[in-house]
């Protein structure tokens, strides 16, 4: 299933759209009706990548937002890596460890904040007439929910990380404090991960392993998910404190860190890409695979 309309703004949009989604669902592509009758489709996550030109190389950048991004989640990502590697917690101690995720939570933060200004800065100007403002609301636009939902759940991990860096936590507060902070944040990064596929693919299944967005977004999607598993594996008892699985909750964590890790690094080739546009098409032709 795909839906069509604008979830950005590049080229003025024509009054002729065509495309196949849902009414009401939220937009990943249009196909620009131009005046001889041919057909070009325009994408959401393309512009939004790509709204400006890329400065710098591929892998040093400081002067681009999408440089930072890619740096900042990888970062982020290495350091959950390593809070996560087993022994590290008996080689630093348990205070250490906690720091590692709780420092590793505000480079998320920062990256997936930057992520949502990348989408809210895409938007037309009819929905964003003034880009100062710290946050938007645009929930015509898959992308803005996307980082939006994951800007949300990196503020979770922060709260989660962050009291458990506290000694002597009693059951009830690290059940309250810890973990349901951490589950809450691993279902907002699962809801962002699906939305980001949704919009790569442009519907739930696609096969593009040419493309550094499907890549990005099914490592992305993989991570989540540990991400998620973990937060049930981590499940802590309000009345003993015990958890659930420990060894489980820091082996996915490790997984989805890794995958994050992945998907970070590849942000930078996706950064500096040729775009290839497709060829205009007749009226009620498929589009090329990319």
């Amino acid at each position: 299933m795909t839906t069509s309309g604008p979830s950005g703004q590049g080229s003025p949009i024509p009054r002729q759209q065509r495309g196949d989604g849902p009414a009401g669902a939220p937009w990943t592509f249009v196909d620009h009706v131009r005046p001889d009758g041919a057909v070009v489709r325009w994408e959401s996550r393309r512009h939004r990548k790509h709204q400006r030109p890329a400065a710098g190389s591929t892998w040093w950048a400081p002067a681009a937002r999408g440089w930072w991004i890619a740096v900042l989640f990888a970062i982020g990502s290495l350091l959950f890596a390593v809070g996560s590697v087993p022994g590290y917690t008996e080689a630093v101690g348990p205070r250490r460890d906690t720091v590692t995720y709780f420092v590793g939570s505000l480079f998320f933060t920062a990256a997936a904040y930057l992520s949502y200004r990348e989408a809210v800065d895409a938007a037309p100007a009819a929905l964003n007439p003034t880009r100062r403002r710290i946050l938007a609301y645009q929930p015509r636009r898959i992308d803005w929910w996307a980082t939006a939902t994951q800007l949300v759940g990196t503020l979770y991990f922060n709260v989660s990380t962050g009291v458990a860096m506290g000694s002597s936590l009693s059951a009830t507060t690290a059940h309250q404090h810890v973990w349901r902070p951490d589950a809450i944040g691993s279902v907002c990064f699962l809801v962002a991960g699906f939305l980001a596929w949704y919009e790569t693919c442009h519907g739930w299944t696609a096969w593009r392993p040419r493309s550094w967005a499907w890549w990005i977004t099914l490592a992305n999607l993989v991570g989540s998910v540990a991400f998620g598993i973990s937060a049930v594996a981590g499940y802590i008892d309000p009345v003993t404190g015990a958890v659930y699985d420990p060894t489980g909750a820091d082996t996915t964590t490790l997984v989805g860190a890794l995958c994050f890790l992945v998907g970070s690094v590849l942000l930078l080739p996706e950064r500096t890409e040729t775009i290839r546009h497709a060829p205009a098409r007749p009226v009620g032709e498929a589009p090329p695979a990319p």
